[in-house]
């Protein structure tokens, strides 16, 4: 193993410590004895409306422009050909979890999608029934019987939580594009920014015609998603009257595809 490759794996060992100190701390905050998993949501309001601002005036208009420019099917190609890259973290944690059927459906995917789908760019391993999957550090940690801990907004970011965190470093040392070297990788990075982005359009859209307040439909929206990838769409069948009750075992479901 090479000194670059050991200064990886050390880096995620560490953030894999720290995350799970921290998580367990931000799990005891409560409100009127109920758990509140928004202990900071006035400094998360604050990087929500720094987001938000950053977005319009200039993520936005660029992923309409280059939606309005290029076809539905290139679009779909670059997308495809971003996500069997970052399948890799997907496989890892499929395997960390203790999948190991569904891990080795996931290497067969990679594999297939990355030579008979031509770098990715065609997702030919739906097509053959090799489904895709959801997995991510968050969900491994959770599968270890780490808490969620508090909501987080990140600035650049956007919304996650203390538990997931750590795949911010495991999504990026596991992407190959991550290896490559700073001038080559700048256009690329942007690209998968643009493109993200504007595939994000009609559900930002959607939000802001729907909420009277974007940030908490924001978060309940999120923290709900994660709750249902984390059970692998198996949510208990009690409780899911409020949408926005935050009580852990009272959680709301609210499916964002």
């Amino acid at each position: 193993m090479n000194t670059h490759m050991l200064k990886h794996l050390t880096s995620l060992l560490a953030i894999l410590l720290v995350a799970g100190t921290f998580t367990g701390c931000a799990s005891t905050q409560t409100v009127d004895g109920q758990y509140n998993p928004d202990p900071y949501e006035d400094t998360n309001r604050s990087f929500y409306k720094f987001n938000d601002a950053l977005d319009r005036r200039v993520m936005r208009p660029i992923a309409e422009t280059y939606a309005d420019a290029l076809p539905e099917p290139v679009r779909s190609s670059i997308t495809n050909f971003f996500n069997n890259l970052e399948y890799l973290n997907v496989t890892l944690h499929s395997f960390l979890q203790g999948k190991l059927g569904q891990g080795f459906s996931d290497v067969a995917r990679f594999t297939v999608n990355s030579t008979l789908g031509i770098g990715g760019l065609f997702d030919v391993g739906t097509s053959i029934g090799l489904e895709a999957h959801e997995e991510d550090f968050g969900q491994t940690l959770a599968t270890w019987g780490l808490d969620q801990g508090a909501f987080l907004n990140l600035p650049l970011s956007g919304p996650n939580t203390v538990r997931n965190t750590p795949d911010l470093a495991s999504s990026y040392f596991s992407n190959p594009l991550s290896y490559l070297s700073g001038i080559a990788l700048f256009p690329v990075a942007i690209l998968n920014l643009v493109n993200t982005r504007a595939n994000l359009l009609e559900a930002s859209e959607f939000v802001e015609e729907a909420a009277i307040d974007p940030y908490s439909f924001t978060r309940e929206a999120y923290l709900q998603q994660r709750k249902y990838l984390i059970y692998d769409g198996n949510l208990p069948a009690e409780g899911y009257d409020d949408i926005f009750d935050t009580g852990i075992e009272d959680e709301p479901m609210l499916i964002i595809e």
